[in-house]
Protein backbone atom coordinates (compact mmCIF):
# COMPACT_ATOMS: atom_id res chain seq x y z
CA UNK A 1 0.00 0.00 0.00
CA UNK A 2 1.35 3.19 -0.91
CA UNK A 3 1.62 6.43 1.44
CA UNK A 4 -0.64 8.62 -0.59
CA UNK A 5 -3.12 5.83 -0.47
CA UNK A 6 -2.96 5.45 3.03
CA UNK A 7 -3.24 9.33 3.32
CA UNK A 8 -6.04 9.49 0.93
CA UNK A 9 -8.46 6.64 3.39
CA UNK A 10 -7.24 8.09 6.69
CA UNK A 11 -9.37 10.98 6.98
CA UNK A 12 -12.57 8.39 6.18
CA UNK A 13 -11.93 6.85 9.25
CA UNK A 14 -12.50 10.66 11.22
CA UNK A 15 -14.74 12.46 8.74
CA UNK A 16 -17.84 12.09 10.95
CA UNK A 17 -16.20 13.04 14.10
CA UNK A 18 -14.71 16.06 12.46
CA UNK A 19 -17.77 17.50 10.06
CA UNK A 20 -18.83 20.70 11.49
CA UNK A 21 -22.57 20.24 10.90
CA UNK A 22 -22.71 16.76 12.92
CA UNK A 23 -21.00 18.87 15.87
CA UNK A 24 -23.85 21.60 15.76
CA UNK A 25 -26.42 18.93 15.71
CA UNK A 26 -24.87 17.32 18.74
CA UNK A 27 -24.13 20.57 20.43
CA UNK A 28 -27.92 21.46 20.10
CA UNK A 29 -28.93 17.96 21.58
CA UNK A 30 -26.23 17.64 24.37
CA UNK A 31 -27.76 21.34 25.56
CA UNK A 32 -31.46 20.31 24.81
CA UNK A 33 -31.22 17.62 27.25
CA UNK A 34 -28.93 19.59 29.72
CA UNK A 35 -31.92 22.56 29.96
CA UNK A 36 -34.47 19.86 30.06
CA UNK A 37 -33.03 17.78 32.86
CA UNK A 38 -31.99 20.94 34.84
CA UNK A 39 -35.63 21.65 34.36
CA UNK A 40 -37.28 18.63 35.47
CA UNK A 41 -34.59 18.34 38.21
CA UNK A 42 -35.35 22.02 39.53
CA UNK A 43 -39.45 21.04 38.46
CA UNK A 44 -39.36 18.42 41.12
CA UNK A 45 -37.45 19.61 43.67
CA UNK A 46 -39.99 23.12 44.08
CA UNK A 47 -43.04 20.17 43.98
CA UNK A 48 -41.53 18.50 46.69
CA UNK A 49 -40.86 21.55 48.97
CA UNK A 50 -43.97 23.25 48.08
CA UNK A 51 -45.66 19.63 48.72
CA UNK A 52 -43.66 19.20 51.85
CA UNK A 53 -44.60 22.50 53.18
CA UNK A 54 -47.89 22.15 52.45
CA UNK A 55 -48.44 18.87 54.21
CA UNK A 56 -46.57 19.88 57.32
CA UNK A 57 -49.08 23.44 57.47
CA UNK A 58 -52.05 21.24 56.98
CA UNK A 59 -50.88 18.11 59.90
CA UNK A 60 -49.57 20.84 61.85
CA UNK A 61 -52.76 23.10 62.17
CA UNK A 62 -54.92 19.70 62.46
CA UNK A 63 -53.25 17.87 65.26
CA UNK A 64 -53.47 21.45 67.00
CA UNK A 65 -56.82 21.47 66.26
CA UNK A 66 -57.72 18.04 67.22
CA UNK A 67 -56.15 18.31 70.73
CA UNK A 68 -58.14 21.42 71.04
CA UNK A 69 -61.41 19.82 70.38
CA UNK A 70 -60.48 16.63 72.47
CA UNK A 71 -59.92 18.61 75.47
CA UNK A 72 -62.90 20.93 75.08
CA UNK A 73 -65.41 17.78 74.78
CA UNK A 74 -63.61 16.53 77.61
CA UNK A 75 -62.80 13.12 75.69
CA UNK A 76 -65.39 12.43 74.01
CA UNK A 77 -64.89 14.07 70.12
CA UNK A 78 -62.02 11.58 69.03
CA UNK A 79 -62.87 11.66 64.76
CA UNK A 80 -61.00 14.01 62.99
CA UNK A 81 -63.82 15.24 59.90
CA UNK A 82 -60.40 15.94 57.47
CA UNK A 83 -60.06 13.54 53.91
CA UNK A 84 -56.74 10.83 54.23
CA UNK A 85 -56.37 11.33 57.64
CA UNK A 86 -56.79 9.40 60.89
CA UNK A 87 -56.61 10.70 64.76
CA UNK A 88 -55.28 8.51 67.39
CA UNK A 89 -55.36 9.45 70.97
CA UNK A 90 -54.04 7.69 73.91
CA UNK A 91 -54.76 8.39 77.35
CA UNK A 92 -52.11 7.44 80.22
CA UNK A 93 -53.59 4.31 80.82
CA UNK A 94 -52.85 3.15 77.00
CA UNK A 95 -49.21 4.03 77.01
CA UNK A 96 -48.49 0.59 77.72
CA UNK A 97 -50.56 -0.86 75.51
CA UNK A 98 -49.31 1.36 72.29
CA UNK A 99 -45.59 0.48 73.27
CA UNK A 100 -46.70 -3.47 72.77
CA UNK A 101 -48.85 -2.57 69.63
CA UNK A 102 -46.77 0.38 68.30
CA UNK A 103 -43.28 0.69 69.37
CA UNK A 104 -42.53 3.07 66.73
CA UNK A 105 -45.17 5.45 67.49
CA UNK A 106 -44.18 5.18 71.01
CA UNK A 107 -40.91 6.08 70.67
CA UNK A 108 -41.50 9.41 68.36
CA UNK A 109 -41.04 12.63 70.07
CA UNK A 110 -43.29 15.36 68.92
CA UNK A 111 -43.26 16.82 65.04
CA UNK A 112 -43.85 15.46 62.14
CA UNK A 113 -42.84 12.21 60.76
CA UNK A 114 -42.78 10.22 57.56
CA UNK A 115 -42.99 6.04 57.75
CA UNK A 116 -43.22 3.77 54.72
CA UNK A 117 -43.22 -0.06 54.74
CA UNK A 118 -44.80 -2.99 53.32
CA UNK A 119 -47.70 -4.48 54.47
CA UNK A 120 -48.70 -7.85 55.66
CA UNK A 121 -50.09 -8.78 52.56
CA UNK A 122 -47.38 -7.07 50.60
CA UNK A 123 -48.89 -3.71 49.87
CA UNK A 124 -46.77 -0.94 50.12
CA UNK A 125 -47.64 2.29 52.89
CA UNK A 126 -46.19 5.59 53.04
CA UNK A 127 -48.24 7.96 55.44
CA UNK A 128 -47.28 11.23 57.40
CA UNK A 129 -47.66 11.49 61.37
CA UNK A 130 -47.84 13.88 63.09
CA UNK A 131 -46.87 13.45 67.14
CA UNK A 132 -48.20 15.66 70.22
CA UNK A 133 -47.66 14.16 73.36
CA UNK A 134 -48.85 15.79 76.62
CA UNK A 135 -48.97 14.36 80.26
CA UNK A 136 -52.97 14.00 80.09
CA UNK A 137 -52.96 12.41 76.28
CA UNK A 138 -50.88 11.67 73.51
CA UNK A 139 -52.11 12.82 69.76
CA UNK A 140 -51.50 11.17 67.27
CA UNK A 141 -52.84 12.44 63.20
CA UNK A 142 -52.06 9.89 60.38
CA UNK A 143 -52.07 11.32 56.38
CA UNK A 144 -51.59 8.49 54.00
CA UNK A 145 -49.73 9.70 51.22
CA UNK A 146 -49.63 6.23 49.65
CA UNK A 147 -51.40 7.97 46.25
CA UNK A 148 -49.32 10.73 46.68
CA UNK A 149 -46.50 8.57 46.34
CA UNK A 150 -48.62 6.83 43.28
CA UNK A 151 -49.16 10.77 41.69
CA UNK A 152 -44.99 10.82 42.41
CA UNK A 153 -44.14 8.16 40.61
CA UNK A 154 -46.58 9.46 37.41
CA UNK A 155 -44.96 12.61 37.84
CA UNK A 156 -41.35 11.10 37.27
CA UNK A 157 -42.74 8.93 34.41
CA UNK A 158 -43.69 12.28 32.79
CA UNK A 159 -40.43 14.09 33.05
CA UNK A 160 -38.77 11.40 31.80
CA UNK A 161 -40.72 11.14 28.43
CA UNK A 162 -40.06 15.09 28.48
CA UNK A 163 -37.11 15.11 28.99
CA UNK A 164 -36.82 12.23 26.01
CA UNK A 165 -39.12 14.60 23.89
CA UNK A 166 -37.20 17.89 24.74
CA UNK A 167 -33.86 15.99 23.57
CA UNK A 168 -35.63 14.91 20.28
CA UNK A 169 -36.99 18.01 19.24
CA UNK A 170 -33.41 19.80 20.46
CA UNK A 171 -32.13 17.38 18.28
CA UNK A 172 -34.66 17.83 15.10
CA UNK A 173 -34.18 21.63 15.75
CA UNK A 174 -29.95 21.07 15.57
CA UNK A 175 -30.11 18.88 12.37
CA UNK A 176 -32.44 22.15 10.98
CA UNK A 177 -30.25 25.16 12.04
CA UNK A 178 -27.05 23.07 10.81
CA UNK A 179 -28.35 22.53 7.84
CA UNK A 180 -29.04 26.27 6.99
CA UNK A 181 -25.99 27.53 9.00
CA UNK A 182 -24.21 25.43 6.93
CA UNK A 183 -25.61 25.47 3.51
CA UNK A 184 -23.30 28.44 2.50
CA UNK A 185 -20.12 27.21 3.77
CA UNK A 186 -20.70 23.77 1.98
CA UNK A 187 -21.98 25.70 -1.40
CA UNK A 188 -18.48 27.81 -1.00
CA UNK A 189 -16.75 24.66 -0.71
CA UNK A 190 -18.58 23.23 -3.82
CA UNK A 191 -17.50 26.06 -5.56
CA UNK A 192 -13.88 26.08 -4.85
CA UNK A 193 -14.07 22.68 -5.95
CA UNK A 194 -15.40 23.43 -9.27
CA UNK A 195 -12.81 26.31 -9.24
CA UNK A 196 -9.68 24.17 -8.96
CA UNK A 197 -10.28 22.17 -12.13
CA UNK A 198 -10.12 25.03 -14.21
CA UNK A 199 -6.80 27.42 -14.96
CA UNK A 200 -8.60 30.74 -14.00
CA UNK A 201 -10.08 30.64 -10.83
CA UNK A 202 -14.00 31.41 -10.47
CA UNK A 203 -14.65 34.42 -8.68
CA UNK A 204 -16.80 33.23 -5.09
CA UNK A 205 -17.67 36.19 -3.62
CA UNK A 206 -20.31 37.54 -6.11
CA UNK A 207 -22.36 34.89 -5.19
CA UNK A 208 -22.23 35.13 -1.28
CA UNK A 209 -24.22 38.03 0.93
CA UNK A 210 -21.75 40.19 3.16
CA UNK A 211 -21.75 37.74 5.51
CA UNK A 212 -18.98 36.00 7.46
CA UNK A 213 -18.82 33.53 4.87
CA UNK A 214 -18.54 36.00 2.03
CA UNK A 215 -15.82 37.70 4.09
CA UNK A 216 -14.14 33.91 3.59
CA UNK A 217 -15.19 33.97 0.17
CA UNK A 218 -13.26 37.47 -0.31
CA UNK A 219 -10.24 36.41 1.31
CA UNK A 220 -10.31 33.05 -0.58
CA UNK A 221 -10.76 34.94 -3.80
CA UNK A 222 -7.92 37.14 -3.04
CA UNK A 223 -5.89 33.82 -2.66
CA UNK A 224 -6.51 32.73 -5.17
CA UNK A 225 -5.75 35.62 -7.58
CA UNK A 226 -2.53 36.03 -5.69
CA UNK A 227 -1.78 32.08 -6.16
CA UNK A 228 -2.31 32.43 -9.79
CA UNK A 229 0.26 35.15 -9.98
CA UNK A 230 2.62 32.88 -8.65
CA UNK A 231 1.67 30.21 -10.62
CA UNK A 232 1.56 32.37 -13.80
CA UNK A 233 5.38 33.66 -13.01
CA UNK A 234 6.41 30.30 -12.02
CA UNK A 235 5.95 29.18 -15.69
CA UNK A 236 6.93 31.76 -17.53
CA UNK A 237 10.35 31.57 -15.86
CA UNK A 238 10.52 27.46 -16.30
CA UNK A 239 9.44 28.03 -19.92
CA UNK A 240 12.32 30.89 -20.09
CA UNK A 241 15.07 28.56 -18.42
CA UNK A 242 14.19 26.02 -20.50
CA UNK A 243 14.37 28.27 -23.68
CA UNK A 244 17.37 29.66 -22.72
CA UNK A 245 19.22 26.57 -21.63
CA UNK A 246 18.02 24.21 -24.78
CA UNK A 247 19.56 26.77 -27.12
CA UNK A 248 23.01 26.30 -25.77
CA UNK A 249 22.49 22.82 -25.56
CA UNK A 250 21.43 22.85 -29.13
CA UNK A 251 24.16 24.29 -29.95
CA UNK A 252 26.79 21.74 -28.28
CA UNK A 253 24.68 18.94 -29.60
CA UNK A 254 25.09 20.26 -33.59
CA UNK A 255 28.92 21.33 -32.71
CA UNK A 256 29.56 17.73 -31.68
CA UNK A 257 27.54 16.06 -34.36
CA UNK A 258 29.80 18.07 -36.78
CA UNK A 259 33.33 17.11 -34.94
CA UNK A 260 32.47 13.13 -34.75
CA UNK A 261 31.62 13.26 -38.74
CA UNK A 262 35.27 14.18 -39.09
CA UNK A 263 37.17 10.92 -40.68
CA UNK A 264 40.71 11.88 -39.14
CA UNK A 265 39.48 11.71 -34.95
CA UNK A 266 41.37 9.87 -32.59
CA UNK A 267 39.78 7.53 -30.27
CA UNK A 268 40.84 9.57 -27.09
CA UNK A 269 39.04 12.85 -28.61
CA UNK A 270 36.22 10.42 -30.14
CA UNK A 271 35.54 9.34 -26.72
CA UNK A 272 35.84 12.58 -25.25
CA UNK A 273 33.13 13.88 -28.24
CA UNK A 274 30.99 11.34 -27.17
CA UNK A 275 31.11 11.91 -23.54
CA UNK A 276 30.22 15.04 -24.09
CA UNK A 277 27.01 14.01 -26.05
CA UNK A 278 25.68 11.70 -23.69
CA UNK A 279 25.95 14.69 -21.09
CA UNK A 280 24.11 17.28 -23.64
CA UNK A 281 21.20 13.99 -24.01
CA UNK A 282 21.28 13.86 -20.55
CA UNK A 283 20.44 17.73 -19.56
CA UNK A 284 17.99 17.57 -22.67
CA UNK A 285 16.11 15.04 -20.98
CA UNK A 286 16.32 16.22 -17.06
CA UNK A 287 15.09 19.89 -18.83
CA UNK A 288 12.22 18.14 -20.33
CA UNK A 289 11.06 15.97 -17.52
CA UNK A 290 11.46 19.49 -14.70
CA UNK A 291 9.76 21.15 -17.04
CA UNK A 292 6.66 18.48 -17.10
CA UNK A 293 6.95 18.74 -13.16
CA UNK A 294 6.77 22.28 -13.02
CA UNK A 295 3.90 22.86 -15.10
CA UNK A 296 2.09 19.36 -13.49
CA UNK A 297 1.48 17.99 -17.22
CA UNK A 298 1.31 14.50 -17.84
CA UNK A 299 3.05 14.29 -21.23
CA UNK A 300 2.00 10.99 -23.34
CA UNK A 301 4.53 8.68 -25.27
CA UNK A 302 5.15 5.32 -25.89
CA UNK A 303 8.96 4.27 -24.85
CA UNK A 304 10.74 1.57 -25.16
CA UNK A 305 11.91 0.73 -21.82
CA UNK A 306 14.49 -1.34 -22.32
CA UNK A 307 15.81 0.23 -25.32
CA UNK A 308 16.15 3.45 -23.19
CA UNK A 309 17.80 0.72 -20.55
CA UNK A 310 20.60 -0.49 -23.05
CA UNK A 311 21.46 3.02 -23.94
CA UNK A 312 21.58 4.16 -20.20
CA UNK A 313 24.24 0.91 -19.70
CA UNK A 314 26.13 1.72 -22.52
CA UNK A 315 26.74 5.30 -21.31
CA UNK A 316 27.74 3.87 -17.88
CA UNK A 317 29.69 1.71 -19.23
CA UNK A 318 31.79 4.36 -20.61
CA UNK A 319 32.02 5.83 -17.45
CA UNK A 320 33.18 3.18 -15.25
CA UNK A 321 36.67 4.05 -15.33
CA UNK A 322 38.16 0.38 -15.43
CA UNK A 323 35.89 -0.35 -12.31
CA UNK A 324 34.90 -4.44 -12.15
CA UNK A 325 31.55 -3.90 -12.45
CA UNK A 326 29.50 -5.72 -14.80
CA UNK A 327 26.18 -3.91 -16.45
CA UNK A 328 23.79 -6.20 -18.07
CA UNK A 329 20.14 -6.43 -19.22
CA UNK A 330 18.07 -9.82 -18.34
CA UNK A 331 13.89 -10.74 -19.09
CA UNK A 332 12.09 -9.87 -22.28
CA UNK A 333 11.67 -7.01 -23.88
CA UNK A 334 8.62 -5.66 -25.34
CA UNK A 335 7.80 -3.32 -21.91
CA UNK A 336 6.15 0.00 -23.32
CA UNK A 337 5.43 3.20 -21.23
CA UNK A 338 2.74 5.48 -21.56
CA UNK A 339 5.16 8.68 -21.02
CA UNK A 340 7.61 10.63 -22.92
CA UNK A 341 11.13 9.02 -23.30
CA UNK A 342 12.61 11.98 -21.51
CA UNK A 343 10.66 11.11 -18.43
CA UNK A 344 11.12 7.37 -18.60
CA UNK A 345 15.22 8.20 -19.14
CA UNK A 346 15.62 10.53 -16.22
CA UNK A 347 13.55 8.14 -13.40
CA UNK A 348 15.66 4.84 -14.94
CA UNK A 349 18.87 6.94 -14.96
CA UNK A 350 18.99 7.87 -11.76
CA UNK A 351 18.12 4.24 -10.74
CA UNK A 352 21.35 2.51 -12.62
CA UNK A 353 23.55 5.79 -11.76
CA UNK A 354 23.04 5.22 -8.11
CA UNK A 355 23.45 1.41 -8.68
CA UNK A 356 26.70 1.92 -10.56
CA UNK A 357 27.99 4.88 -8.21
CA UNK A 358 27.67 2.80 -4.86
CA UNK A 359 28.97 -0.87 -6.46
CA UNK A 360 32.51 -1.26 -6.55
CA UNK A 361 32.78 -4.43 -7.93
CA UNK A 362 30.35 -6.81 -8.33
CA UNK A 363 27.56 -6.52 -10.98
CA UNK A 364 24.61 -4.68 -11.59
CA UNK A 365 21.22 -5.85 -13.35
CA UNK A 366 18.13 -4.43 -14.92
CA UNK A 367 16.04 -6.91 -15.11
CA UNK A 368 12.43 -6.11 -17.25
CA UNK A 369 9.13 -7.76 -16.28
CA UNK A 370 5.62 -7.54 -18.02
CA UNK A 371 4.75 -4.15 -16.63
CA UNK A 372 7.91 -3.36 -14.06
CA UNK A 373 11.83 -2.89 -14.83
CA UNK A 374 14.03 -3.60 -11.30
CA UNK A 375 17.90 -2.61 -10.96
CA UNK A 376 19.39 -4.91 -8.96
CA UNK A 377 23.55 -4.48 -7.81
CA UNK A 378 25.91 -6.05 -5.28
CA UNK A 379 27.13 -2.47 -3.45
CA UNK A 380 26.99 -2.51 0.27
CA UNK A 381 23.29 -2.32 0.57
CA UNK A 382 21.33 0.31 2.98
CA UNK A 383 19.84 0.11 6.47
CA UNK A 384 16.07 -0.23 6.68
CA UNK A 385 15.91 3.36 7.38
CA UNK A 386 17.46 4.67 4.72
CA UNK A 387 15.03 2.51 2.84
CA UNK A 388 11.98 4.49 3.97
CA UNK A 389 13.64 8.54 3.36
CA UNK A 390 15.86 7.56 0.31
CA UNK A 391 13.18 9.80 -1.82
CA UNK A 392 13.01 12.39 0.52
CA UNK A 393 14.47 15.60 -0.98
CA UNK A 394 18.23 16.03 0.07
CA UNK A 395 18.39 12.87 2.01
CA UNK A 396 21.51 11.26 0.95
CA UNK A 397 21.89 7.87 3.57
CA UNK A 398 24.35 6.30 5.61
CA UNK A 399 25.59 4.70 2.51
CA UNK A 400 26.74 7.90 0.71
CA UNK A 401 29.68 8.53 2.68
CA UNK A 402 31.46 11.73 0.98
CA UNK A 403 30.23 11.04 -2.40
CA UNK A 404 28.91 14.13 -4.13
CA UNK A 405 25.39 14.80 -4.94
CA UNK A 406 22.67 17.09 -3.16
CA UNK A 407 20.14 13.97 -2.72
CA UNK A 408 17.56 15.20 -5.10
CA UNK A 409 18.02 12.55 -8.51
CA UNK A 410 15.59 10.15 -6.23
CA UNK A 411 13.42 13.02 -5.37
CA UNK A 412 12.69 13.84 -8.95
CA UNK A 413 12.13 10.70 -9.39
CA UNK A 414 9.62 10.21 -6.75
CA UNK A 415 7.99 13.23 -8.18
CA UNK A 416 7.91 11.65 -11.41
CA UNK A 417 5.91 8.87 -10.22
CA UNK A 418 3.51 11.06 -8.95
CA UNK A 419 2.86 12.93 -12.16
CA UNK A 420 2.17 9.53 -14.08
CA UNK A 421 1.17 7.10 -11.35
CA UNK A 422 4.13 4.84 -11.40
CA UNK A 423 5.60 3.06 -8.23
CA UNK A 424 8.93 3.64 -6.86
CA UNK A 425 10.05 0.98 -4.22
CA UNK A 426 13.62 0.40 -2.78
CA UNK A 427 14.55 -3.03 -0.48
CA UNK A 428 17.92 -4.13 0.43
CA UNK A 429 18.98 -6.40 -1.57
CA UNK A 430 18.50 -10.88 -0.10
CA UNK A 431 21.82 -11.21 0.84
CA UNK A 432 23.83 -7.63 -0.31
CA UNK A 433 23.05 -4.75 -2.50
CA UNK A 434 20.08 -3.04 -2.89
CA UNK A 435 16.77 -3.70 -4.97
CA UNK A 436 15.19 -0.96 -7.05
CA UNK A 437 11.70 -1.77 -8.63
CA UNK A 438 9.68 0.84 -10.84
CA UNK A 439 6.55 -0.33 -12.10
CA UNK A 440 4.76 1.49 -14.84
CA UNK A 441 1.17 -0.57 -14.63
CA UNK A 442 -0.08 -0.95 -10.74
CA UNK A 443 -1.67 -4.15 -10.75
CA UNK A 444 -4.79 -1.99 -9.30
CA UNK A 445 -5.26 0.05 -12.15
CA UNK A 446 -5.20 3.50 -10.24
CA UNK A 447 -2.44 6.11 -9.91
CA UNK A 448 -0.03 4.64 -7.25
CA UNK A 449 2.45 7.28 -5.82
CA UNK A 450 6.13 6.45 -4.75
CA UNK A 451 6.79 4.01 -2.24
CA UNK A 452 9.51 4.26 0.15
CA UNK A 453 10.83 1.86 1.07
CA UNK A 454 8.69 -1.47 2.30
Amino acid sequence: MSAAAASRRRPRRTRYRRRLRSRLILAFALLGFSLTLLLAYSANWVRNRVEDELVLDVMNRNISLYQQRYFRSEGRQRDLPVEQMRAFVFTPDKFEQLRVEEPDWYELPDGIHSLSGTNADGSPFSYRLAVRKTPDAWFFLAYDMTQATRGEQRFYRALVVVVVVFTALSLLIGWWSASRVMSPVSELAQRLRRSGRTAEPEALAAGFADDEVGELAKALDDYAARLTQVVQRDREFNADVSHELRTPLAVIKGAVELLLAKPDLDEKTRGRLLRIQRAEQQCTDLISALLLLSRSERGHGATDVARVAEQLLDAHRAQLGGKPVELRIEGERGLIADAPEAAVTVALNNLIGNAVKYTQEGSVVVRLHPHAVEVIDSGPGLSEEDAKRLFERGYRGTHAGHSQGGGIGLSIVRRLCELYGWDVRVRPGPERGVVAMLRFAPPSGAPVSAQRGQ
